[in-house]
This record gives C-alpha cells, sequence and structure tokens, in this order.
C-alpha cells in the first residue's frame, strides 16, 4: 500500500526534548488556533538543525530548531532559514510553506519555527524494501531529482526577492577559505590530515561561472519527499539551513559529494548514504552532461567542485564528530562521524592524483 511507504517518525531522542506545555500556551495565539493536546515525535535521520512533527487532533506542523550544543552560530541560523522558504514558497513549488517563526528564547529556549507537514516518500541508505522500481524507473527518477535542482538554480532571484540574498561575487573563494577555517576550528586529536586537500583547493580554484542562483547547499535524497502515489515524482525539498545565493556548481558539486558509483572504490561504495550505485542509477558523468546541457555552464573544472563537496563533508562529519567527542551530544550516531571524515579525505587525494575526474 501507499501509506506504507510515507515517512516515519520516532519517539523524541534523549536529550533533544521540547517543553510541550510552554509551547502549546505560546503556539495557540500565534496559530489562532485551540491545540488542545499536543503530541510530539521526531523525524529520523539528520545531524544538525533538528526536526520535530507536532499534532493536535488532524492538525499538524513541523517545527526546526537548532541543535543542543550547538558553537556554530553561522549554521544554525534559523531566520535565515525561514526568509529563504518564505521567499520561494510563491515561485519554487517543493519548499516547505512557512507559518510562524519565533525569537522568544522562553519557549524552548532557542529561536524556531514553523512549517506546514508534506506526508511523503523519503529515501535514505536504501529503497524501502515495499518499494519495487525497476532500474529505467530508477534511472527517471533520479534523474527527476537532479531537474529539481536545476529548477531551483533557475529561479529568477528578482521575483522572488532574492536578489540581495548572500554574496555571489567571490563566493567559490570564501567558501573555501570558510571550510578550511571550519576545519581547522573542529580538529580533534584522532582527526584525519586533511593539509594536502586543503592546499591543492586553494591553489585550484576555477574562475567564477558568471551565474548567481538560489542554491540549497544540502541537496540529497534523504532531504527530499517523493509522491508516495507516484515516487518517480518529487513533492518536496527539506532543510533549507544552508540555502544561500551562490555559484550553482558548486551546489552540484556538493551533491555529487553524497553519490556513489559501481566503479568507486569499495571504501567509499561502503560509505553511501543513498542508494545511487543501483543498475539504472546514472553515473556522476551522466549527471553532469545532463546539467551542463540543461544550463550551458562549463564544467571543464569540475574535479574541483567535486573534491570541495567531499571536502566540506569531510568537515561536516569532523563538526558533528567534535560535538560527540567534547560531551556536546549524547547521540552515539555522532561517533561514527570520524571514520566518515576518513572515508571522503581518502576521495579527495584520489581526486588530487587524477585517479578519478567525477
Amino acid at each position: 500500500m501507499a501509506s506504507d511507504l510515507i515517512d516515519r517518525t520516532s519517539s523524541v531522542r534523549e536529550g533533544e526534548e521540547l517543553d510541550l506545555s510552554a509551547l502549546k500556551e505560546h503556539l495557540e495565539p500565534v496559530l489562532d488556533t485551540n491545540i488542545g493536546a499536543l503530541q510530539i515525535k521526531q523525524f529520523p535521520g539528520g545531524h544538525s538543525n533538528l526536526t520535530y512533527l507536532l499534532t493536535s487532533g488532524n492538525e499538524s506542523w513541523v517545527l526546526r530548531r537548532p541543535p543542543f550544543g550547538s558553537t556554530v552560530k553561522s549554521a544554525h541560523d534559523m531566520s535565515r532559514e525561514y526568509k529563504i522558504l518564505s521567499a520561494l514558497k510563491d515561485v519554487y513549488p517543493y519548499g516547505p510553506v512557512p507559518l510562524y517563526f519565533c525569537t522568544d528564547h522562553s519557549v524552548i529556549g532557542c529561536d524556531f519555527y514553523l512549517m506546514n507537514y508534506i506526508r511523503g516518500l523519503i529515501i535514505r541508505r536504501d529503497y524501502p524494501k515495499n518499494l519495487n522500481l525497476s532500474p529505467t524507473q530508477i534511472r527517471e527518477q533520479l534523474f527527476n531529482f537532479f531537474d529539481v535542482l536545476g529548477e531551483l538554480h533557475s529561479v529568477d532571484l528578482v521575483e522572488a526577492g532574492l536578489d540581495k540574498f548572500g554574496r555571489p561575487e567571490g563566493y567559490v573563494r570564501r567558501q573555501v577559505e570558510g571550510w578550511c577555517k571550519r576545519w581547522s576550528d573542529a580538529v580533534t586529536p584522532d582527526t584525519v590530515n586533511c593539509d594536502v586537500t586543503i592546499q591543492w583547493l586553494n591553489d585550484n580554484m576555477p574562475p567564477e561561472s558568471g551565474k548567481a542562483s538560489v542554491i540549497h547547499n544540502d541537496y540529497k535524497m534523504d532531504n527530499v519527499i517523493f509522491d508516495v502515489e507516484n515516487p518517480l515524482n518529487m513533492i518536496g525539498v527539506l532543510d533549507w539551513e544552508m540555502a544561500t545565493v551562490g555559484d550553482p556548481l558548486m551546489d552540484l558539486g556538493c551533491t555529487l559529494g553524497y553519490w556513489t558509483q559501481v566503479n568507486d572504490p569499495d571504501f567509499f561504495r561502503n560509505s553511501r548514504t543513498m542508494p545511487s550505485d543501483l543498475e539504472g542509477a546514472p553515473t556522476r558523468a551522466e549527471i553532469i552532461d545532463r546539467f551542463q546541457q540543461q544550463t550551458g555552464l562549463a564544467m571543464d573544472n569540475f574535479p574541483f567542485y567535486f573534491c570541495f563537496g567531499l571536502f566540506r563533508l569531510c568537515v561536516i562529519g569532523q563538526q558533528i564528530y567534535y560535538r560527540y567527542y567534547h560531551g556536546l551530544t549524547k547521540d552515539e550516531r555522532f561517533a561514527g562521524f570520524l571514520k566518515k571524515a576518513h572515508v571522503l579525505q581518502r576521495m579527495c587525494e584520489l581526486i588530487i592524483r587524477g585517479e578519478i575526474k567525477t
């Protein structure tokens, strides 16, 4: 049944509970509704901003808040996430509809916002066992996944009111410098050595592509929602915390940093986070070629963008592990991110040596 494919919530993880009484008291007047008994569940996955499902009777809302123990303020700017969703709601049909933004820290101790709940299928490391897609269907679904990213990059900045949002000039350089700094700030005694990758990225920055687009910056399969009635079609894009205006090639490179394929080294395939190496799935080269045909952008320097995407994930993994190492979270999932950082750095080295192009 299609309903069996709807993404499931679970009990709130230990240490990430919210004050339901305070939420109910605060939200009733701003939502202009009698909430009644408020129930809360937590969405699985996600290692940064936290996402909860609030329900009362037949009504549902999704709440987003920063992680507990957060030390990286710029990575958890809830007002920025809310602003970009508000700008996109009339020009890009895949973003959740933002409903309310709260800056009153007496409620749950931080900024948070509410958005509508999009019910659908979220694909994580593997396809659900009861979703039987042929290789042809897998190929169509995954190309649709990238086409929706291309639609985001095609949003008219002026029409969306985002022409003054972000700083697209010099975006590539700022990203490289910023992520190198974040790496140094997240070092632990057992950190992998990234000196060669950091130097290579600084020495091989390509010219700006000349195109400024809305970019998601964390576009991957467990951040999108497929229609349970027609799982080849996408109906939602989630987790906009890192969205900005910048170079679309950087956005594509970051997505392909997640993309394993059948001819990748075993150490990388074994760490995959989505089913991108199945029969029928497009390769990174095929995705890049399709993107070039759609946008007309030159792809000559794509090894740089791919390497940057991998390095950025390496840094994110190290930041997550840093929080675990220093006892800022009790989430045992975070312990495994040290190994992920090592895997991603090994892939960067293969690109630098020319053993992997895309």
